[in-house]
């Protein structure tokens, strides 16, 4: 079998930043973002932009109440879904270790035009989860403190007080994520880190607590409950894997910031799958020890208050305290890095003259190393979303929805080209290594099943997230056409996309290096 291996200088088992810069050399790209991130940064960036702290957080009680305890059995399915997805970015990302990993990726395999529109509709979504992210403030600060209900003393979201109250937390979140974003990926990286590692003492901790403190043991995960009872289970079961569908995206985001970490070939492959496998895991073992240590399965809480319940069932005040900062940490960091990959998605497309006013955001700062104006205006366009959550938090949570379907789209403009590509006997070259000789990560002969299993899962998963469910787009049943809302914004946004397509081609034309 022949041997390939990448054209850039350097030796020595630890590559230099002068490989790395070559490298991108290669492929089109001077170096203008500082590459200081090293492993466990890449690894912060993608578990934390999953953060299962945050979500299961918020969607336990939404997976619960359609399908019971068994609905933690779509979690491990959705897992294996999202790995076949992960694995074709890992090998996509030791290739092309470029910002704007969706954006380059999709473009190189499928060209322009689908490139364009993988990071179009991944910027907007992007926007909206980071929005939905910094939101979740108002589930966890009134309850560490009353001072923090700034405006009404309602604390629900669906109450005007409390939807109104959410927007300022969550804007005074995003002023917060926009300065650090701003001040340099060092700093960036640092937080993320520090934040990372007390979210994944915080999962331990209470995996622990859940665990001593059962009420029944792990076969509850077979028990359907009265959920789904009429017209039937499977139905409603089906529906309780959106919560997975929704907490298990952004695994990528290593891939993002490869341009800003050190060795992202042999790196950034290995933190994508790492990132995935790791949230699974924990988030695993957190729905079954809430499943197992619940006061009560069948009297109604559980579905409207979710993880919560559990814990101020189990937890004495100070414990629960320290637990619910923990989850405010979760929620800071998980705003943070949805930014930080939505501004450096930004700033690529920029730089091929692929976006309006490509030259202002295109910009690197030379001093702190990153695109300000990408980090400021990816702040005050989520801030402006929030104002949607004003007195009418449904529309919200369908857009919140809906922009995890343009998500699992992106996504889906990477592996279909590339499933194209792999019938055209991609990659090329046989065996691939880097500057130093390390073999680079590759599929091998399982890369056009573990393909096509990704395009399958994708393609099932939009069709599953899209229908028009009342339960999930108009629970209220006040808004009948909000059931459409996923179809219906997806045709909006792509109309909008066709509108700001930019003419001609991006710059510079797309190399291939190795593949």
């Amino acid at each position: 079998m022949s041997s390939t291996t990448l054209p850039a200088p350097g030796a020595g088992s630890e590559p230099s930043s002068t490989t790395d810069h070559s490298d991108l050399a290669a492929l089109g790209y001077d170096q203008q973002l500082h590459r200081s991130l090293g492993k466990y940064a890449s690894f912060a960036a993608g578990f934390s932009f999953v953060s299962i702290l945050t979500t299961i957080f918020q969607l336990f009680g939404l997976g619960f109440s359609f399908g019971g305890p068994a609905f933690f059995l779509t979690w491990p399915l959705v897992f294996l879904g999202q790995f076949m997805v992960a694995l074709n970015f890992a090998e996509l990302a030791a290739r092309y270790p470029i910002s704007g990993a969706i954006y380059h990726w999709s473009r190189r395999m499928g060209g322009e035009l689908v490139g364009w529109f993988a990071g179009w509709f991944m910027i907007i979504a992007q926007i909206v989860t980071a929005s939905a992210a910094a939101i979740a403030l108002q589930v966890v600060l009134p309850s560490i403190w009353g001072g923090f209900q700034l405006i009404g003393e309602d604390t629900a979201l669906t109450s005007p007080s409390g939807a109104a109250n959410a927007v300022v937390l969550g804007s005074i979140l995003l002023v917060l994520t926009t300065t650090i974003n701003c001040i340099g990926v060092n700093w960036m990286s640092r937080i993320n880190s520090i934040g990372v590692t007390c979210e994944i003492v915080g999962v331990i901790a209470l995996v622990l607590v859940f665990f001593t403190h059962a009420e029944r043991g792990p076969q509850v995960v077979f028990d359907t409950g009265s959920a789904g009872a009429d017209p039937g289970y499977i139905g409603a079961w089906i529906v309780s894997g959106l919560m997975a569908a929704y907490v298990m995206v952004g695994f990528g985001s290593a891939g993002e910031l490869a341009e800003e970490t050190r060795n992202p070939r042999r790196v950034a492959p290995r933190t994508i799958r790492l990132a995935l496998s790791a949230s699974a895991l924990g988030g695993g073992l957190m729905i079954v020890g809430a499943l197992m240590a619940a006061p009560s399965l069948t009297d109604g809480q559980l579905a409207t208050q979710g993880l919560p319940y559990v814990i101020d069932s189990i937890l004495t005040s100070p414990s629960g305290k320290v637990l619910l900062v923990d989850v405010a940490i979760a929620v800071f960091i998980c705003t943070l890095a949805i930014q930080t990959a939505a501004s450096r998605l930004m700033f690529s497309m920029a730089r091929d003259g692929r976006l309006p006013a490509s030259t202002a955001l295109a910009k690197v700062n030379s001093r702190t190393g990153t695109p300000i104006a990408p980090s400021v205006l990816i702040g005050l366009a989520c801030i402006a979303i929030l104002a949607v959550n004003v007195g009418n938090s449904a529309i919200f949570t369908t857009l919140s929805s809906v922009c995890i379907v343009l998500i699992y789209l992106a996504y889906m403009m990477v592996t279909v080209p590339l499933l194209v590509q792999r019938l055209k006997g991609w990659p090329h070259g046989g065996v691939q290594h880097d500057s130093d000789g390390e073999k680079l990560f590759t599929l091998g002969r399982l890369g056009l099943p573990v393909n096509i299993a990704a395009v399958l899962y994708g393609g099932l998963m939009v069709i599953n997230l899209s229908w028009p469910r009342a339960e999930i787009f108009d629970p209220t049943g006040e808004f009948p056409l909000l059931r459409w809302a996923a179809p219906l914004t997806v045709l909006a946004v792509i109309v909008v996309g066709i509108a700001c397509l930019p003419h001609g081609k991006a710059h510079p034309k797309p190399v291939t290096i190795g593949a």
